[in-house]
């Protein structure tokens, strides 16, 4: 079966779900927010099952790559702004009607639109997430797809930060992420200016690995996610992953120290021997699933 083929699990959810999952057979699980009505907003109890979709994903051992995209003319266009309606509501000053409606400051409980984790968690996941960006995408969209570890792009995409000009700030770590991605100079641009700007532009930033035609975009990626997921072991791409947003807040000498360390235990997984053996013997590695952690 080719990468594009998809194959719906028994338990996959339905059409009117807020986000659909799919684990198709060569190792990929296909996440789609799926709100087309409200161009993906982030509310209506999307968070809450995005969270699932990519647990379920993240404990499969048959999954070794994610891939995250939406569903309609946009990615993730932010927040709901009816959802928003709600919280300000509850973000009264102390002695107004829902002063107390809230938990945070003043009575706001920002946790009722992003649901209880932020979107850094998809960096702690062993798994590799690529984001297809097949449209608007904004706000804690454009964070979400920017803590994805790989992008690709449909040509035409409108992306904008967007935060200063609702009058809020940079958040849920998109002021540690973006300037990782995309440099210190163009992340105050993006930032400060709150402007919008295209895929193409997305890409000559290093933001995007590339960008497409509209109907190129998911096998595009698909085919990318299946090479990963057939050549690449399990266990190297959770180590590797977590030595780059790990090393990230480090310095060179520690970094070089714990790899020399992770390098000599990756030398002892029957992965490597496989990888070895495959390479001479000019085949696809056969390499086992990850095996479940110990606390």
């Amino acid at each position: 079966m080719s990468a594009v083929d998809r194959v719906a699990e028994p338990a996959a959810a339905g059409p009117a779900e807020p986000v659909l999952s799919e684990h198709l057979d060569n190792g990929v699980a296909v996440v789609t927010l799926n709100r087309p009505e409200r161009m993906n907003a982030w509310g209506g109890g999307l968070a809450r099952a995005f969270y699932r979709c990519i647990d379920r994903a993240e404990a499969d051992p048959g999954v070794r790559v994610i891939v995250l995209t939406g569903n309609g003319r946009a990615f993730c266009a932010g927040a709901d702004m009816g959802d928003l309606d709600t919280i300000s509501g509850a973000a009264q000053p102390s002695g107004s009607q829902g002063a107390d409606a809230g938990s945070g400051p003043q009575g706001t409980d920002v946790t009722q639109l992003v649901g209880e984790r932020h979107p850094h968690f998809v960096t702690q996941l062993r798994t590799p997430v690529i984001a297809a960006i097949n449209g608007a995408c904004a706000g804690i969209g454009l964070t979400q797809a920017l803590m994805c570890d790989i992008r690709f792009a449909s040509a035409g995409a409108k992306f904008t930060t967007a935060f200063a000009r609702r009058g809020l700030i940079g958040e849920y770590g998109i002021s540690w992420i973006l300037p990782r991605v995309v440099g210190w100079g163009a992340a105050q641009d993006l930032l400060l200016s709150g402007r919008t700007f295209f895929a193409e532009e997305a890409r000559e930033l290093g933001m995007v690995k590339d960008v497409l035609a509209p109907d190129e975009l998911m096998p595009r990626v698909l085919a990318y996610a299946d090479d990963m997921a057939r050549n690449c072991a399990p266990s190297s791409l959770a180590v590797i992953k977590r030595q780059l947003y790990g090393d990230a807040v480090r310095n060179v000498h520690h970094a070089s120290a714990d790899a020399e360390k992770l390098m000599h235990e990756s030398m002892l997984r029957p992965d490597f021997i496989e990888g070895i053996t495959a390479f001479f013997e000019k085949r696809t590695p056969n390499f086992p699933p990850l095996k479940e952690e110990t606390p």
